[in-house]
């Protein structure tokens, strides 16, 4: 015999009217935000580590003596702050030929000279000696191909060298702490080293961070989805379990109705991102911007964000009905409260206590970061609807107020739907609270004017420091020319010896600096503090980064899962509200429990995993030796504050619906 169970769902679908429309429309919105959302994630994190793949080659892997080809440098020059990355090769006499690097169809001859297509620009609006001059004059450049650059806006230069080239030589292999990553020299018989660039490996660690940051807001909200119009389902159902519907024909009732508009929204949300990677590729990440196939995370994610958000929805929906099923007549009377019980207590106090002494002793790994993020947030997840049932219950015995008396009954009453609604902002406040103070603050004072030059082995003649001061006064740079101490590790020079020419003028003359002083090292390019800070300095911005997109995207999936939660909650509750009017309840009352039935576990809450957030950032300065942010209070105030105002506003939002729902109080809501 046929099921009637898709029949039936096809025909209450249709017949739900309106609100029931309405609701399966903010489902399908809700399911495609969070789809978009998981595959522009996704993306990032795969896409990091493509890129990082693509400056393997950079950096020289020694091969054996006799199997050796070339001999490829590394090294690392600023301008305008930002790094070039200079790979200079030469072809070894009487050996086999090399083959082409990535990006380029040959082996560069002795003076080609190949840059990326973002260096040829800047290469055209500064003027020479502020940086064209530092590398050789070829008849014309080559262009390197995007197979060998990790970003289009990458800075990247190949130079063709002889092997006596003392840019190719051993002292230009480096040798201080701060070369690691900007400077290496290695004898070579290919590329196909797996050493990726210190501008690109951090990126993929930073982005899986913010992934787990984000994951459960995203979640929260694809489940909210599952749970709009979860009140009139309830009713719907309820009246069908008693007309002798059995709860398989239920469930899948159920399971039908939610895959359908879930999947349909997350569909769609996949296909905006499809849509839309052209646009995405444009915003800039650590290097820069993206080559759009970056960001193509592939069939198999592509297909698995689209279920996975659909399960979610389904699986949300479908947990809805275990009263529907067991009680149905007490669900028809709506006689059955939610309750809680203090076994989630238990389960919160025992899973933070594991991740307190967890984080104790010692530097964990990214995995072991992602996981215990994710454990601390299924521990709120669990424990968030305990506290606000014991809210609800401690503020209706005390009420003085009629809409705090509403409040306290609502939350008391569905103390899981109240927490849908603020666990997007609560989840947020511990994103708020790690980002704002965990700020690192690195820096060598007083080096911002400096810029250094290697000599070799011993300290630099008189001749050398006049050539430097002769360079310099033709270049038009006002400079003073001295030379520290091999003890004094804090100079610009960390012990090496060499000279340090202290510029006036700003980045101009800077930049003038390091190309006029380009003829005097040992195969070394001179270095500014932009150099020997950069390790520490890439952290610090892929943390800043890092830390702004994931507050501004926790805030705002946070902001419209409360919103979407509140309409959603007006449409459930129209029969509710229209008796409350019918009993004289003004509506302005109704509005002001609204607000206080959200304000009041956002306050507790809130607060607790902002501590928790202001904690994990005190133990990660700790593990970097950093100090803590001066104006972290300030930000973290900020965001709070925004992000309460940004929940309150689209709950607001919602005013105009209630009074819809609530315009002929006479009617039923069905």
């Amino acid at each position: 015999m046929r099921s009637p169970v898709l029949p039936l769902t096809w025909h209450l679908a249709r017949s739900s009217g309106r609100r029931g429309l309405q609701s399966q429309l903010l489902a399908a919105v809700v399911a495609a935000v969070s789809a978009f959302v998981l595959l522009m994630m996704i993306a990032v994190s795969l896409g990091s580590g493509a890129r990082a793949d693509r400056t393997d080659w950079r950096t020289p892997d020694a091969a054996p003596a006799r199997q050796a080809t070339a001999v490829q440098a590394l090294t690392t020059t600023y301008v305008r702050h930002e790094p070039v990355s200079v790979v200079s090769l030469a072809q070894l006499p009487d050996r086999r030929a090399t083959p082409a690097p990535p990006g380029l169809s040959s082996f560069p001859k002795r003076g080609e000279v190949y840059v990326s297509p973002a260096l040829a620009e800047v290469m055209r609006e500064l003027p020479a000696n502020q940086l064209a001059d530092r590398l050789p004059k070829p008849e014309s450049y080559g262009t390197i191909g995007a197979a060998g650059l990790a970003s289009p806006d990458e800075l990247v230069a190949v130079v063709g060298r002889a092997p006596s080239d003392p840019a190719v030589s051993k002292a230009a292999g480096g040798g201080n702490w701060f070369d690691m990553g900007q400077t290496a020299r290695a004898e070579v018989a290919g590329f196909t080293s797996t050493k990726a660039s210190l501008f690109t490996a951090p990126d993929q660690q930073f982005a899986v961070l913010g992934v787990a940051l984000l994951v459960m807001p995203v979640i929260v909200l694809a489940a909210a989805a599952g749970r709009l119009g979860a009140a009139r389902r309830e009713q719907r159902l309820a009246a069908l379990r008693l007309a002798g519907a059995t709860p398989r024909q239920i469930i899948a009732m159920t399971a039908a109705e939610a895959a359908a508009v879930g999947g349909a929204g997350a569909l769609t949300g996949a296909l905006a991102y499809v849509a839309l990677l052209p646009a995405l590729a444009q915003i800039p990440y650590g290097i820069g911007g993206w080559y759009t196939g970056q960001l193509w995370v592939g069939l198999p994610w592509f297909a698995a964000v689209v279920l996975a958000v659909t399960a979610l929805i389904t699986v949300s929906a479908v947990t809805m009905l275990r009263q529907v099923a067991t009680s149905p007549l007490g669900v028809a009377q709506q006689a059955n409260p939610r309750r809680t019980r203090m076994i989630r207590l238990v389960l919160f106090a025992g899973v933070l206590g594991y991740v307190f002494f967890s984080t104790q002793g010692g530097q964990l790994g990214a995995r072991q970061m992602v996981a215990l993020l994710v454990l601390f947030y299924g521990a709120f997840w669990l424990f968030g609807p305990w506290v606000v049932d014991r809210l609800g219950r401690i503020v209706g015995r005390y009420a003085r107020r009629p809409a705090t008396l509403l409040a306290a009954r609502r939350l008391s009453d569905d103390p899981s739907g109240a927490w849908r609604t603020v666990s997007g902002l609560v989840l947020a406040g511990f994103v708020a609270g790690f980002f704002s103070v965990s700020q690192l603050h690195f820096g060598l004072p007083g080096q911002q004017d400096q810029v250094a030059v290697t000599t070799g082995d011993s300290a630099p003649s008189l001749r050398t420091v006049a050539e430097a001061r002769t360079l310099l006064r033709e270049a038009g740079v006002t400079a003073t020319v001295t030379v520290p101490s091999e003890d004094d590790f804090n100079s610009a020079l960390g012990g090496a010896p060499g000279l340090i020419a202290r510029v006036s003028g700003g980045e101009d003359q800077l930049d003038a600096a390091v190309t006029a002083l380009t003829p005097v090292g040992t195969g070394r390019l001179p270095f500014t503090q932009d150099y020997r800070t950069a390790y520490d300095n890439v952290g610090v911005d892929r943390i800043g980064v890092v830390s702004t997109a994931t507050l501004a995207m926790s805030f705002l999936v946070a902001a419209v899962s409360a919103g979407l939660t509140a309409a959603a909650n007006v449409l459930d509750r129209r029969r509710v509200y229209s008796l409350l009017r019918l009993a004289g309840t003004p509506l302005k009352l109704l509005d002001r429990a609204r607000t206080r039935e959200t304000a009041l576990p956002l306050a507790v809450l809130a607060g607790g995993t902002t501590a928790m957030g202001v904690y994990g950032a005190f133990q990660l300065n700790k593990a970097a030796d950093s100090t803590m942010n001066a104006s972290g209070a300030l930000q973290l105030t900020l965001c709070v504050t925004v992000g309460t105002l940004a929940m309150l506003a689209t709950i607001a939002a919602s005013r105009p619906l209630l009074r819809r729902v609530t315009a002929n109080p006479a009617q039923t809501a069905d």
